[in-house]
């Protein structure tokens, strides 16, 4: 019979692993009888585990959640994982628990086997942003989890948006906290506007309580990804539609903010924004491949100018 530590990990593990189990089976997977299931049971409750007693004919047990936080058991591909979750919170800029997530993961790195230490100590993830000329937009990691919690709840918010605390606040049936290029949205049913619109989550500041639940609206579209793009590219003044002669998962590589479908083996369309149709036409032609310019006519009408003004330049 193993040691009585080493029993108690066993246990935690396997009651980690899933929701509820007989203690017939436990008592089965480690070896020892149901009283001494009980036993450790009762150890591991004593170290601050909440864990429940089911009833029936054989018994059973759950874990559950508590007041603090107990010692956690990952196997191998957890804790690679978790090293990766947490890197890339750390190295993130703007989410309000880049901060924690650093000490987190110091905390991981120094209890890890170290069989794993060397795995993990030569995988060092960095999330990289885009240049922008922007100023970073930091959010409060409280400020994240109150609007997560309320669109898992489906509980109005009440919030003051931007630097005008004069004014009434805003009210919303949130439905999702997304982030793009960088920043924190909260996409919510604006209930004053009777329409759905998209928050910067740095400039909300909640209200306490929330208010009542609500029934969760149908997202046109149905995908937010989707929406959230179209959203953000449909601000754009200026959208065109052109055929490359490249393939799609080329042009894939180096779109990020537009849409690429695929023709054939070496051509797709791609339909882009900017914020004007010169900068519109520079940038189709950074792919450097043959176009065919779909629409709107302002399009073909930008790239005949930048045909000129490049003439002019070469001396032609």
């Amino acid at each position: 019979m193993p040691k009585t530590s080493a029993r108690l990990l066993s246990l935690l593990s396997l009651l980690q692993a899933r929701r509820d189990w007989p203690g017939t089976l436990l008592a089965d997977r480690l070896g020892i009888s149901l009283r001494t299931v009980r036993r450790d049971v009762d150890r591991l409750r004593e170290l601050g585990y909440p864990i429940a007693a089911m009833k029936g004919p054989d018994g059973g047990y759950r874990l559950g959640a508590g007041t603090d936080l107990p010692p956690l058991l990952f196997d191998d591909e957890q804790a690679v994982a978790l090293t990766v979750a947490l890197q890339i919170a750390a190295t993130t800029p703007g989410n309000g628990t880049a901060e924690a997530a650093a000490r987190a993961l110091h905390t991981v790195r120094q209890v890890l086997p170290a069989r794993l230490r060397q795995r993990i100590g030569a995988l060092e993830v960095t999330a990289i942003e885009r240049p922008t000329t922007r100023p970073p937009s930091p959010v409060d990691g409280d400020v994240l989890l109150t609007l997560s919690a309320a669109v898992h709840a489906r509980e109005t918010l009440r919030f003051d948006y931007g630097d005008r605390a004069d004014r009434p606040p805003r009210r919303a049936e949130p439905h999702a906290v997304v982030t793009w290029d960088g920043r924190w949205y909260l996409v919510a049913w604006d209930l004053d506007r009777d329409d759905w619109r998209t928050f910067r989550a740095d400039r909300i500041r909640p209200w306490t309580p929330n208010g009542p639940r609500f029934t969760r609206r149908e997202l046109p579209g149905g995908d937010v990804a989707a929406f959230v793009a179209d959203r953000f590219q449909g601000g754009t003044p200026c959208r065109g539609t052109v055929v490359l002669a490249l393939p799609a998962a080329t042009v894939s590589l180096y779109t990020r903010d537009g849409v690429v479908e695929e023709l054939g083996p070496d051509r797709c369309r791609l339909t882009l924004g900017s914020w004007s149709w010169t900068a519109l036409a520079a940038a189709i032609a950074r792919y450097d491949a043959d176009v065919e310019v779909v629409g709107p006519p302002e399009l073909t009408a930008a790239f005949t100018h930048l045909a000129r003004r490049f003439g002019r330049t070469a001396g032609v």
